[in-house]
């Protein structure tokens, strides 16, 4: 509590104001601080334009070189985790979705290149995110209200992965190769991955990519359930036991409690390929790409524990096909610099695979997602940027645990940013208005579901201003008001959920999320240090969230289809709720011995959430901080770090508390041709002493620890 107590009064002293909606590529001198990064001082904006690093006013990470070759995980959220406000659902090792302040689903937008990813990942936890980590160039996420640029359900934050597969520019060399190959032994994970491009003529580039990955079921660091659990367990097995049902062999109780050192049904195997095509001049390029996403993967067992409970042993079979566009051109002068335009459309599905095979349920969704930006040149400091963004999903699920009618969901956004420049004092707005048209389709005889058609009208904007208080020190403030229409999901769900071990019911009659948020960012930048920090606080209204009622609720629901009730019933609820919390990071040069740089580095975030009436939002992380020391060379880099979690006790009424946990990592990076050729051989070492980890966040974290010790050798070249 002391710890906590001195973070929330260090965040009353900073003010900060967001840039709103930038993507950036934070990075610190090259004769300063790294925060065990390989950044340069300047920022790179990809949209709408860009700036520096201190004039980016909202909580922004950017993963990239040698912290992500290090950090490299197989899903985007667990590469993610260690960045400052970050953490994953970790629902088993194939499907971790980023968490960005205590929000998730559907309040945090998951991008591949500007482009929402166009999969089922915000459905459900156990939908893993159709991005593949090793073809990342970089990673950028946006935590705060500057996300909503890219869309109103971006309330907690954007990730934004960057690749290569629409080429951006013409080889020096006339070609270009990138390689990437990984061993883990947590998993026995074996993964290879390539990217390549080639010039055809003076402006013509063709690129072709691809990747392979298997693992093995997780290696953990104890018992595979906690100590609750397995007591549960072991004095179920003194009971008589049930009657299974037809088909189904009897629980074992006991050994379930007794799963120790290895995850169960956690295995799993993806490839991906992609071609893409890009005409590229001085003043504009066109470009576009084909990819193809192929995964069979294991979701954890959620053991029984309790008389009368069931368990399952799915895998997930998914397949996704991807088009894409991208295109920029230079209007040469006048009121407008450039133009933009991006678009996507993807067919996906995947199939919920029982252990012989069938398949019990399946998941389709085809979806279409474009935005066009209008980049206004920089007058006197003034510029900005203004748009419109076209979103469509028809999303569909069939089979044992349809629990959602076929649904349509279509979004029209138009959004403006604009920034004022002069000098020590900055000062930016922003404004967005949403058309959101839901549908639901459902068939004459089945009378569970709701069919019709809501239609919601959102406007959400910011303004902030920022002042230079010297030029190492910038302070701003910043005011969003926020408004999001509900999603499918949320409004028409009536149907048992395994992955979620609930009986989901939806509400078609929300209204508007709504939420005002203030948020404070401090940025300080030298050659010896650099800090960055950022408090915020948002208050809801209508605030969507899922409670715990009585099974009669659920049976009244489902009585129509005769469908029984035999996982516990959550509704969807709106009321009044508060989000705040603090983050923070900082490095700082401590010595400088022969050719080698020693820094150290620090980080911590903590989020307090609550709804009205109701008590703690479920599944918010606790309070963390990391610290490391580093040794920084032309050709070699070493690492130790130490990660705290501390225990999670404020839970909602069906949780249960989560112990705390001290993770020790290290990692040495050899380059053997210098820091500025990307050939790098990177050995890390996670959770060196094997201890038994758990996220509070996670559905799964009494049944599914996170990966006990596992070392890791990356080797990543360039040609």
């Amino acid at each position: 509590m002391p710890l906590k107590i001195a973070l929330l009064a260090g965040a009353s002293l900073m003010i900060a104001g967001p840039a709103f909606g930038q993507e950036v590529a934070a990075s610190s001198s090259a004769d300063g601080p790294t925060s065990s990064t390989d950044q340069s001082h300047e920022v790179i904006v990809t949209a709408p334009f860009r700036q520096s690093e201190t004039d980016v006013l909202s909580g922004t990470s950017v993963v990239t070189g040698a912290e992500l070759t290090r950090d490299l995980k197989p899903t985007i959220g667990e590469t993610l985790a260690k960045q400052p406000g970050v953490s994953a659902t970790s629902f088993g090792p194939s499907a971790s979705r980023p968490i960005l302040r205590g929000f998730q689903g559907e309040r945090v937008r998951v991008l591949t290149d500007g482009i929402g990813s166009i999969d089922v990942s915000n459905t459900s936890v156990d939908h893993a995110v159709i991005i593949d980590p090793l073809l990342a160039e970089r990673i950028e996420v946006l935590r705060g209200p500057s996300a909503l640029l890219f869309g109103s359900s971006a309330v907690g934050g954007v990730v934004n992965v960057i690749d290569t597969r629409i080429p951006r520019a013409v080889p020096a060399k006339g070609y270009r190769f990138d390689g990437i190959a990984t061993y883990g032994s947590a998993a026995n994970e074996r993964t290879l991955g390539a990217a390549g491009d080639v010039a055809v003529g003076e402006h013509f580039v063709l690129h072709a990519d691809g990747s392979y990955s298997k693992s093995d079921d997780l290696h953990i660091g104890g018992y595979a359930l906690t100590a609750q659990r397995r007591a549960e367990a072991l004095a179920t097995s003194l009971l008589p036991a049930p009657t299974p049902a037809p088909g189904e062999d009897p629980i074992d109780y006991a050994a379930n409690a007794a799963v120790k050192g290895t995850l169960p049904n956690s295995a799993a195997k993806t490839w991906t390929a992609g071609f893409g095509a890009a005409l590229i001049t001085d003043t504009g390029s066109l470009g576009v790409s084909y990819s193809h996403y192929d995964s069979v993967y294991g979701v954890p067992i959620r053991y029984a524990t309790l008389p009368d409970e069931g368990q399952e042993a799915p895998r997930l079979d998914i397949v996704q096909n991807r088009f894409d566009l991208r295109g920029e051109v230079e209007t040469g002068g006048g009121f407008l610099d450039k133009i933009r335009l991006r678009a996507g459309h993807a067919t996906y599905r995947h199939f919920e695979l029982a252990p012989d095979g069938t398949v019990g349920t399946a998941f389709y969704n085809n979806g279409t997602e474009a935005r066009l930006e209008l980049v206004q040149s920089n007058r006197g400091g003034w510029q900005g940027a203004s748009g419109v963004q076209y979103f469509n999903r028809v999303f569909n699920v069939v089979g044992d645990e349809a629990f959602l009618p076929k649904n349509e969901t279509n979004q029209t956004g138009l959004f403006t940013l604009q920034q004022l420049d002069l000098g020590r004092f900055k000062a930016e707005a922003g404004l967005r208005y949403e058309l959101s048209d839901v549908a639901a389709r459902t068939p004459l005889d089945d009378l569970r579901f709701f069919a019709g058609k809501r239609h919601f009208e959102a406007l959400s904007g910011s303004v902030g201003a920022s002042y230079g208080l010297s030029d190492v020190i910038r302070i701003g403030l910043n005011l969003s008001r926020t408004e999001r229409a509900p999603s499918a999901e949320e409004l028409f769900a009536n149907g048992a959920h395994a992955g979620t071990q609930a009986y989901e019911l939806g509400n078609p009659d929300f209204k508007l999320e709504k939420s005002w948020g203030l948020e404070g960012t401090l940025h300080a930048h030298d050659k010896g240090f650099s800090f960055d920090a950022s408090a915020y606080y948002n208050r809801f209204t209508n605030y969507i969230a899922e409670v715990q009622v009585a099974q009669s609720v659920c049976a009244a629901a489902a009585a129509p289809s005769g469908r029984t009730v035999d996982f516990p019933c959550f509704q969807s609820i709106q009321a009044d709720a508060t989000y705040y919390g603090v983050e923070a990071e900082g490095s700082v040069v401590l010595a400088r011995i022969g050719g080698y740089k020693i820094n150290a580095d620090a980080l911590g975030d903590y989020v307090h959430a609550s709804i009205v009436d109701q008590g703690p939002v479920p599944r918010i992380p606790p309070m963390r901080v990391l610290g490391g020391i580093e040794a920084q060379g032309d050709t070699l880099n070493g690492r130790i770090e130490l990660e705290h979690v501390f225990e999670q006790n404020r839970i909602a009424a069906f949780e249960t508390p989560t112990a705390g946990y001290t993770m020790v990592n290290a990692s040495i990076g050899f380059s053997p041709f210098g820091k500025d050729n990307k050939t790098t051989l990177m050995l890390t070492a996670n959770n060196i002493f094997d201890v038994d980890a758990r996220r509070a966040a996670s559905f799964l974290k009494d049944f599914a620890p996170l990966a006990g010790r596992d070392i890791r050798a990356t080797l990543r070249f360039s040609l």
